[in-house]
């Protein structure tokens, strides 16, 4: 009888050694990598129908139907009435948060864990259209009563609702927020009681609220620009903390940027104040956005009157101008370039600027290699000050020492539009004939022409 031998043994040394010696780093492994969150199966009826994505923030519908809040509510937004699922009616105020279903869709989470599946947040209770109207009333019955600190609370409420989520700002814009929180704040003004509002910190906070609920409509510009509340605003981003000044810089923009001629009367007048606290605020920057915001405040003054103009040159503004743009970003570059193009329609502002050894250099600079808006205003405002100065004079000289004639050159070569076009070219005809004999300078020096501003 044969006695059975395993295969073992008849297996040769070599290869039973074989795999011991092949190094550890080359080895081959048969574990399966670990499952990611995307391997991880979500229950269908965690799905949302509209965006068959796990929800965040399940409500139900009349129709029976669970839905994604965001997704349903968006899906209503875009015109729509009906269920998508099943066709009937609905309106978004039938919506019922679920809770259950909420629950079950966190303990998924919990228990799956391990796979990276984050937990699902317990969502806020979103603002209803009742709760907005009960808040903005009691925001205008607090400013009737002249109570700042109960305006304070009350506008910072809404003004944290606001920010919660896009769909409380919406509820509350629809509430008409804006001209409640305007409205409120003129009431308080009218009331004189400066050093009493001033510690409650009411207006400030009416200022931070109205931004979250921009744009403003007529009747909310007006209270803003009435003289009153214009000299409450004025004042607080003159001397008011750093968020305060902030807030105020940006209402005053979206006041002057509406056009409305009423309001930029009101602003122009000398009386306002404006324009120092403008200058000052650039002259002290607090913040790129109320440096942009004040800019474009400027802009629009100037563009509205031209009495707006000759005030801010009498101020300082041109030079200020120039030495902003010497090492700014590119918002803050177009929007400086745009309010220096403006002054330079006035004589005083063109004698600033010439007067100025760093205007030309500066403008040469900006008319490339920022944005086709910079282009266009440093075009503009280098032939302002080079048409309106009579003869072969040194502001062409100088325009020609810092490379004007060939960035002009460079700039209709490679494509210009419009009246940009047309001032480039004539910019080039009143340079050629100051050529000879100017020396081209490659570079500027900045830093080293920069003078302190006064």
């Amino acid at each position: 009888m044969v006695t059975p031998v395993s295969r073992s043994r008849h297996r040769p040394r070599a290869a039973r050694v074989a795999v011991a010696e092949i190094p550890l780093a080359t080895r081959r492994t048969t574990r399966q990598p670990a499952p990611t969150a995307a391997e991880a199966a979500v229950p269908g009826h965690f799905l949302c129908p509209i965006s068959l994505e796990m929800m965040r923030d399940p409500v139900t519908a009349p129709t029976g139907i669970t839905y994604d809040r965001d997704s349903v509510e968006g899906w209503l937004e875009r015109g729509h009435v009906t269920c998508p699922v099943t066709g009937r009616p609905l309106r978004a105020e039938d919506l019922i948060p679920n809770h259950a279903t909420r629950r079950m869709i966190q303990e998924w989470c919990v228990a799956n864990r391990a796979l990276g599946v984050e937990r699902v947040p317990t969502p806020l209770v979103p603002v209803s259209a009742a709760d907005a109207a009960e808040l903005l009333a009691a925001v205008s019955a607090a400013a009737r009563r002249g109570d700042g600190p109960a305006c304070r609370q009350l506008a910072a409420r809404a003004r944290a609702l606001g920010k919660e989520s896009d769909r409380n700002r919406r509820c509350l814009v629809a509430g008409a927020a804006a001209r409640a929180l305007s409205s409120a704040f003129a009431q308080l003004v009218d009331r004189r009681a400066w050093a009493a509002l001033t510690a409650t910190g009411a207006l400030e906070e009416i200022l931070a609220a109205l931004v979250v609920f921009f744009p403003l409509d007529e009747e909310s510009r007006r209270h803003i620009a009435s003289p009153a509340s214009l000299d409450a605003v004025v004042s607080i981003m003159s001397h008011g903390e750093i968020t305060a000044r902030v807030s105020a810089a940006v209402v005053l923009r979206e006041v002057a940027s509406s056009s409305d001629a009423q309001c930029l009367d009101a602003m122009s007048s000398e009386t306002s104040g404006i324009h120092d606290a403008i200058v000052k605020l650039l002259k002290r920057p607090v913040s790129p956005q109320a440096t942009k915001a004040a800019l474009v405040t400027a802009y629009y003054l100037v563009q509205s009157t031209d009495r707006a103009a000759s005030r801010l040159v009498d101020l300082g503004m041109v030079q200020l101008l120039v030495e902003l743009l010497v090492d700014c970003d590119k918002g803050t570059t177009e929007k400086a370039l745009a309010v220096l193009d403006s002054l330079l329609l006035t004589e005083e502002g063109r004698g600033k600027a010439y007067a100025h050894a760093l205007a030309v250099p500066v403008l040469v600079k900006k008319m490339q290699h920022v944005s086709d808006m910079a282009t266009e205003f440093a075009v503009s405002a280098l032939w302002r000050l080079c048409k309106n100065l009579s003869g072969e004079g040194p502001c062409k000289a100088e325009a020609l020492q810092v490379g004007a004639f060939q960035k002009l050159l460079l700039l209709l070569q490679v494509g210009c539009m419009g009246v940009t076009k047309e001032r480039a070219s004539e910019l080039l005809r009143l340079l050629n004939g100051s050529r000879g004999g100017v020396e081209c300078i490659e570079s500027v020096d900045f830093k080293g022409l920069k003078r302190p501003f006064v």
